[in-house]
């Protein structure tokens, strides 16, 4: 999968990094490449949460392509 993430310099040194199609999913570090690798694994665990998303016993759950 692919997915667009936005690097921004922190105030105190660093960078925060996320992931605007995947809200809430964010990370940081100290570095370029410690903030990427923070990011990845984030994504990861963020995925992961949508495979145990607890449904309503009424409600269905769909995946569509725009």
């Amino acid at each position: 999968m692919k997915f667009k993430v936005v690097f921004e310099p922190s105030g105190e040194g660093g960078y925060t990094v996320y992931v605007p199609s995947l809200p809430g999913c964010i990370s940081a570090g100290d570095t370029l490449e410690e903030a990427l690798a923070n990011i990845r694994e984030a994504i990861s665990l963020y995925l992961e949460e949508d495979e145990l998303l607890q449904v309503p016993e009424k409600a269905s759950v769909m995946e569509i392509v725009v």
